[in-house]
């Protein structure tokens, strides 16, 4: 049995084996969202999960293959979509079953991202998903500018002048998606799910059924010619862009996994992979079918392809449109949170107590402009801009994946891997420098001292007998020389591995997830009823149940790999989108 020793005195939590969280739900969880009182089964998590990753992006997928190349498109989403199930995996793992968290309530990614990497974390995921939010939005506002016009008769697909585009899409915009945008709560929202997913099916169906593949693939010399003349593009990070927009889930994992009843690793395991396997499906088929149907042709939104007159094609531009009507405000949600936060401190309203302690609610602008509807409409303000300049929905959905989706799902997930996991992981470098000869010098450096983080203005310089009585927040951990590495010069894999850089996210981490639980513990002691007032130890029991998850070497460098990659992936992503946009080389078909 592990047990953790925590003095009421001192408020120092010091750690036998490993730190875990306790049995019982502990009485006071991490996130400020309760508990779904409602639990789902498997088959209903799943339909909410694939409902959360199928979305507008779906359509962008014919014109992401004619960017990346067709056969290496293909194989490139099917990497998306592996990375995509992973790093769910490893998120809802982290903050349901770790041993360190469970039972602690993390629900929110950015309150998981804050344990190790404290504000800093916090933000940096909060960054991420605002770009994605707000490039949904403009992304859903130039759907409804393709297709309401061509619904109603006035425009044809990806033509026609102001009155007959921007006009109506501000009109429908603001009489339906602003007044839904403004809503407080938007759980009734969630009765459109269901209709969502028949939509995307729907179009997958329209797309396979109607794209002119025969008569393309005939033009174009068979299919052998097309493998040859498009087997990969020089644009490959531009469709990659689009492919993380639409495989983007990450953000919102951990708020579907907690409606899942029963919850276990084997149960979420089947419900990520279902439902990243279903999406990946249905993007697919209509990705292939659709750049097959038009190849270079292939425009941003595939229905732009399709005949303006068509009843089956405009039936699949109004399902969309309704769809993307019911959307945006989610996406509009997200991004309020996360400027709320930012702004406010999470405070919406601002609404002030009284003198009789009764809620004084914040004076709203001409009577019906408060904090919440000020926000709600600049972010409209804010995405109507571009939406009105833009014609493409091609780049707009290669940027936001490029920049945002790339610090959601792959650099953060990875950061946050081996940040919570930190102190392991540095164990098994330990383990591994000392399989190839490197010992470790166990004596401290006379000069060795704790170094307050950076940008705390009240922590003041700690030696090693301070560490051992104080609470701290230090750099290099609560006893000097605990993370240390062998000295010297390493081996040239390990340069070559980016050791370097794991092993200072790790350090970072563990420091931080180490602070955060000795604080914790701390405050989840002094709020204890049953605390002793003679100031005795207490002995909490840490044994880990069945459903808990610990590290494992294989994940270690998956989530090496999600750094590096989602690096790449931004960096050259977004450098190829400017690129092609300064040199006039990108080319839509009008």
């Amino acid at each position: 049995m592990s047990t953790e020793v925590v003095d009421d005195n001192s408020g120092n939590a010091v750690n036998n084996d490993e730190v875990t969280s306790p049995r019982a739900p502990p009485l006071r969880q991490v996130s400020s969202i309760p508990d779904p009182k409602t639990k789902a089964g498997l088959f209903g998590v799943i339909c909410n999960m694939t409902n959360s990753i199928v979305g507008a992006g779906i359509i962008g997928i014919p014109y992401a293959l004619s960017q990346s190349g067709f056969v290496a498109g293909i194989l490139l989403f099917i990497l998306v979509a592996w990375l995509t199930d992973k790093s769910v995996r490893m998120i809802v793992e982290l903050s349901l079953f770790h041993p360190k968290l469970k039972n602690l309530g993390v629900r929110t990614y950015e309150d998981l991202a804050r344990i190790p990497f404290g504000r800093f974390g916090g933000l940096f995921v909060m960054s991420g998903m605002l770009v994605l939010a707000y490039g949904a939005m403009v992304s859903y506002l130039l759907i409804i500018k393709d297709t309401v016009p061509v619904i109603f008769g006035v425009a044809k697909a990806n033509e026609g002048d102001f009155w007959e585009r921007e006009f109506i899409m501000i009109v429908t915009s603001l009489i339906i998606v602003l007044p839904l945008s403004c809503m407080r709560d938007l759980a009734n929202l969630v009765y459109t799910s269901f209709f969502s997913v028949l939509a995307d099916i729907f179009l997958v169906g329209f797309v396979m059924g109607y794209s002119p593949i025969n008569s393309s693939l005939e033009a174009a010399g068979g299919f052998g010619e097309v493998l040859k003349d498009n087997f990969v593009n020089a644009r490959l990070f531009i469709g990659f862009g689009v492919m993380s927009f639409a495989m983007t889930v990450q953000h919102s994992a951990q708020l579907v996994a907690n409606a899942l009843e029963n919850n276990t690793p084997e149960r979420w395991a089947k419900v990520s992979f279902r439902s990243v396997a279903l999406a990946a499906i249905l993007c697919l088929l209509l990705g292939i079918f659709g750049y097959l149907g038009f190849l270079d042709d292939t425009r941003g939104n595939i229905l732009n392809n399709f005949e303006s007159d068509s009843v089956m094609a405009n039936a699949g531009r109004a399902l969309l449109a309704i769809t993307m009507f019911f959307t945006y405000p989610m996406e509009a949600y997200v991004a309020r949170h996360v400027l709320v936060q930012l702004i406010y401190k999470g405070d919406m309203d601002g609404n002030t107590i009284g003198p009789n302690a009764e809620i004084v609610p914040l004076p709203k602008m001409c009577g019906i402009l408060g904090r919440r509807e000020i926000l709600t409409l600049s972010l409209y303000l804010a995405s109507l801009l571009p939406a009105l300049i833009v014609n493409d929905l091609g780049p707009v959905l290669s940027i936001t994946g490029s920049l945002g989706a790339s610090i959601v799902a792959y650099v953060a997930s990875g950061m946050l891997y081996l940040g919570i996991n930190g102190e392991e992981f540095l164990q098994y470098c330990r383990e591994m420098l000392e399989n190839h000869g490197y010992k470790m010098d166990k004596t401290p450096k006379p000069t060795e001292v704790e170094l307050p983080v950076a940008g705390d203005a009240q922590a003041t310089m700690a030696t090693k007998a301070d560490a051992e009585s104080s609470d701290a927040t230090t750099t290099t951990g609560t006893v000097v020389g605990e993370f240390d590495l062998p000295r010297g010069i390493k081996p040239w894999w390990w340069y070559l591995g980016g050791f370097p850089i794991w092993v200072a996210i790790a350090r970072r981490g563990a420091v931080g997830t180490r602070n955060f639980l000795t604080q914790y513990f701390h405050d989840q002691v002094q709020s204890q009823a049953g605390t002793d007032e003679d100031g005795a130890t207490h002995e909490v029991d840490l044994d880990a149940d069945e459903s808990a998850m610990g590290a494992t070497k294989g994940d270690y460098y998956v989530s090496m790999f999600l750094i590096a990659f989602g690096l790449v992936a931004t960096i050259v992503g977004i450098a190829s989108n400017i690129y092609v946009q300064v040199n006039e080389v990108f080319y839509t078909p009008t």
